[in-house]
């Protein structure tokens, strides 16, 4: 098995990582054959839970640490980035 892809986000959405973002953070996931773990501050939850991606209360201006492995790693992690710099799809 290769080792994790990780990288850092910076949450710029206006209210962080709340239980919508959350939930579409967890449907990106799903889309892809990868394992996904999210990190901060050094608690690591996994990238299927809303409730753990909440419990790491990142808010706006937070960094966040997105690992993965599996087959589509890759493009899990790309499509988590577009998300994340989407600000999740809300508005401003």
């Amino acid at each position: 098995m290769s080792a994790p892809l990780s990288r850092e986000f910076l949450i710029v959405n206006k209210r962080g990582l709340h239980a919508r973002a959350s939930a579409k953070f967890v449907q990106m996931v799903e889309n892809f054959d990868a394992q996904v773990t999210v990190s901060r501050d050094g608690t690591t939850v996994g990238g299927t839970s809303i409730m753990g991606l909440m419990m790491l209360a990142a808010s706006t201006g937070c960094s966040i640490q997105v690992s993965a492995t599996g087959r589509e790693a890759a493009a899990a992690v790309d499509a988590l980035e577009k998300l994340i710099a989407d600000k999740f799809g809300e508005e401003a």
